[in-house]
């Protein structure tokens, strides 16, 4: 059993670590008077919203004598168990004779069990903050455990817009924007498009030794460990191939072909777990074709990845990928994950069509000369526009800005940079 004393030291060096962080504000709004999970991706920035109202409190005169802040990945704390996380209480209450203190729970689903402490905290008006690496943390078993007492909200690496702040570069309206500005923004973007925007990741040098690190702890820690996959080859072979195919629809039974072609023989029905797993650790995201019957739409979906610089790993020569994944995730962002973001694909392919807004998208690498492919895309709108409600086409590029009427329909062109950032 873990000691008090124990726990009252992780507690004081925890408040060390939070003090000592360098956060860049995000624009997520958490209200004062509620309780939240948040969920996401490892090293999306979760623990830095954390450090972010934990720094403003102290700020504000919320001194360390009202919060309580527990990191559960600390290596002291790998065997807690469930019924041990209310000597938390204790040991705080120890400390600083306070035994109602505001929590800030990172990383959380490390203990097995956890929604049960978290539900008693919120019945007895506990202000709580909860962050974690799982879809499970969503999962309906715990929101009905939870009883609607906490806010879920996911967490992603930074947007576009975000990431432009980050580096300190001003967002004026776009129509305005001088020329010097705008070669800096899409300066900004070129290397946003490779290496995406995990937080950590944007002011270091060696990225790509960063981005490696993070996506070996989440296929080795989040994936394989946690689910008890011996066969890691064909996780990896799995996810390259996905990474290969961004574009494309990919169903289980192509990918257990594709995965067994190499000698390591997989069933389709231990592709369609793994594939969840990857799901649940936020690592990918399916979007599904609005036209198909129910069964194709869940088995032959399009995967995008949580973001570019794990693309980038695992793949090469794939501008035209990473556009396209750079819009996918924008609009998951914007819109939310489940029946909200989908592809057409009935005779004609568009890459994108959000009901929910009535917008057809299509995203293209090729500038306007290129007449086969130009045609094919905006061919493609024209036709889908007369058999699903659409009052706005766009079609995204690089760097190309228009306004086109084909037949009567009008394409807004846009380049993806500038479209992101309105």
């Amino acid at each position: 059993m873990i000691s008090v004393d124990i726990l009252k030291q992780v507690i004081l060096d925890n408040q060390h670590d939070v003090e000592r962080q360098i956060v860049i504000p995000r624009s997520v709004d958490l209200d004062e008077g509620m309780n939240y999970v948040l969920v996401g991706v490892r090293r999306a920035g979760k623990s830095f919203m954390l450090y972010q109202r934990m720094q403003q409190n102290l700020q504000q005169g919320i001194g360390w004598d009202k919060m309580l802040y527990i990191n559960f990945e600390d290596e002291r704390l790998i065997n807690m168990e469930s019924s041990e996380l209310n000597l938390l209480l204790e040991a705080f209450a120890r400390i600083y004779a306070n035994d109602r203190p505001i929590l800030f729970l990172d990383e959380l689903q490390n203990v097995v069990g956890w929604e049960k402490f978290a539900r008693r905290l919120a019945d007895s008006k506990f202000r709580v903050y909860i962050t974690g690496s799982n879809a499970h943390m969503l999962s309906a078993e715990i929101a009905t455990t939870l009883g609607g007492r906490y806010i879920m909200k996911e967490v992603y690496p930074y947007s576009f817009a975000e990431y432009i702040d980050a580096h300190r570069v001003s967002r004026t309206k776009t129509a305005q924007i001088a020329t010097k500005t705008r070669a800096v923004l899409q300066r900004h973007f070129d290397e946003y498009m490779q290496y995406g925007g995990f937080p950590e990741c944007i002011n270091l040098p060696a990225k790509r030794d960063y981005l490696m690190s993070v996506y070996q702890k989440i296929y080795l820690g989040d994936i394989a460990a946690r689910h008890r996959i011996e066969n890691t080859f064909a996780l990896r072979f799995l996810f390259k191939k996905l990474s290969e195919s961004i574009m494309q629809p990919l169903s289980f039974t192509r990918l257990a072909n594709l995965i067994t072609s190499t000698g390591s023989k997989i069933s389709k029905a231990t592709v369609i777990n793994y594939m969840e797993y990857a799901k649940d650790s936020y690592l990918v995201f399916p979007i599904k074709n609005i036209t198909s019957h129910i069964a194709e739409r869940e088995g032959n979906p399009k995967y995008y990845f949580v973001d570019n610089g794990m693309i980038s790993l695992l793949t090469l020569n794939a501008e035209a990928a990473l556009l396209e994944n750079i819009v996918a995730m924008e609009l998951i962002r914007r819109y939310g994950q489940d029946n909200h973001v989908f592809f057409y694909n009935d005779k004609v392919e568009v890459d994108f069509y959000i009901p929910e807004i009535e917008t057809a998208i299509q995203v293209s690498m090729y500038p306007r000369e290129s007449d086969e492919t130009w045609r094919r895309e905006t061919e493609a709108l024209v036709r889908m526009n007369k058999h699903l409600p659409c009052s706005t086409l766009l079609l995204l590029t690089q760097n190309e800005e228009d306004t086109i009427a084909i037949d009567g329909v009008v394409i807004q062109l846009k380049p993806v940079w500038k479209w992101l950032l309105n």
